[in-house]
């Protein structure tokens, strides 16, 4: 019987094992430069299958919380290279999450660009994070103005762009970061998409930009150094539409021919609970449309996994299982997952901002 600790490759990513990292916002670049304390907190846990990192900005504009990395400068490839070289020394594989926030940012932020921008004029009740002395702020996002449809080109090369960018930085792939809130899942619902144009309205239209840039990504690297992370129901950075199922069904229809690497859905809210009594979905109905439009990514599951559940997710045909917040306080998580912990705690007030403190010295076993 397939286990969570037996190898598997997904696209063209050669992985030891089925733990995935999940993508953890620490705010630790400033400038937007990652930093070799960065590059020793990733290779810290390398053991994981696949290490996915932060997200990461497409571009300036992109950017929506402070001192969080970017790929769109030479010092930002410059300072990942550091990353990715200390991860293969150590014997791991990493991507990294392509992020454009859309309206989840504030106007600090975003100096010389105005305004955050947004499918639609629709404020985001949300909060990002400022830094004040150093220390992180929570802030509410700014009111954002509407995208012309003659800008979307744009976002669309930047995402080309930047995947080119973390190939030649050194990473194995990258993952389009399509969930939670942000700029490609406010397309994709209604509750924050009411264009009118070719890019809504309609289930195809409001899925067509998320597609243009797979498209462009998987053109860049192909489609086996690319993976796709989605979140159908979460209500994360006040995200919601009005028919879930029909929309993500239909996306994971046009990703089947892609051949890409994986597809990370998070079931449930995001860091929170796994069921939503108003907002129900099927999951293995998703699977099942994904693998019946000839689909053959891994799929990767996330959402408050356990040892116990992600034994069993992995009994059901789950192919990676994707862990968050244990990855932060135990970098040796493969381990004490192996045998049954224990675990560290971690310390909540230095997740976002700050030095080696709660970042770089957790213990491991032994």
């Amino acid at each position: 019987m397939t286990t969570l600790f037996d190898p598997i490759t997904v696209g063209d990513i050669a992985l030891s094992n089925r733990i995935a990292m999940a993508p953890l916002t620490r705010n630790r670049a400033p400038n937007a430069v990652p930093t070799p304390l960065m590059a020793t907190y990733y290779a810290q846990r390398a053991t994981a299958g696949l290490l996915i990192t932060e997200a990461t900005a497409i571009s300036h504009q992109g950017q929506g919380y402070a001192d969080v990395p970017g790929l769109y400068a030479p010092e930002q490839i410059a300072g990942w290279k550091g990353v990715t070289a200390a991860v293969h020394q150590a014997g791991g594989r990493i991507v990294t999450q392509l992020w454009h926030v859309g309206r989840v940012s504030h106007t600090e932020l975003q100096p010389g660009q105005g305004a955050p921008v947004a499918p639609s004029a629709i404020r985001a009740h949300t909060k990002t994070v400022l830094l004040k002395d150093g220390a992180p702020v929570f802030v509410d996002t700014s009111e954002p103005r509407a995208l012309d449809i003659a800008e979307l080109p744009g976002i669309v090369e930047d995402y080309r762009r930047a995947a080119l960018a973390a190939i030649e930085a050194g990473f194995d792939g990258v993952e389009i970061h399509a969930a939670n809130g942000y700029l490609l899942d406010q397309f994709l619902k209604t509750g924050s998409n009411q264009r009118t144009d070719a890019y809504g309205g309609s289930i195809e239209n409001r899925a067509r930009l998320l597609m243009e840039v797979v498209a462009a990504v998987v053109g860049a690297i192909g489609g086996g150094r690319t993976g796709i992370r989605l979140s159908p129901v979460t209500p994360a950075n006040d995200i919601i539409d009005a028919d879930p199922q029909p929309l993500f069904t239909h996306v994971v229809q046009q990703l089947a021919p892609h051949g890409l690497a994986y597809v990370h859905v998070i079931e449930g809210a995001t860091g929170g609970p796994r069921e939503l009594a108003d907002r129900p979905f099927d999951y293995a109905a998703l699977k099942a449309a994904y693998r019946a439009a000839g689909g053959k990514a891994a799929w990767m599951v996330n959402n408050g996994y356990d040892l116990a559940l992600a034994n069993q997710a992995v009994a059901d045909g789950a192919d990676v299982v994707a862990f968050g917040r244990p990855f932060i306080s135990n970098p040796d998580l493969v381990q004490r997952l192996r045998v049954g912990g224990p675990f560290n705690e971690p310390d909540r007030n230095t997740f976002y901002g700050g030095g080696a403190q709660g970042y770089t010295d957790y213990p491991v076993l032994g």
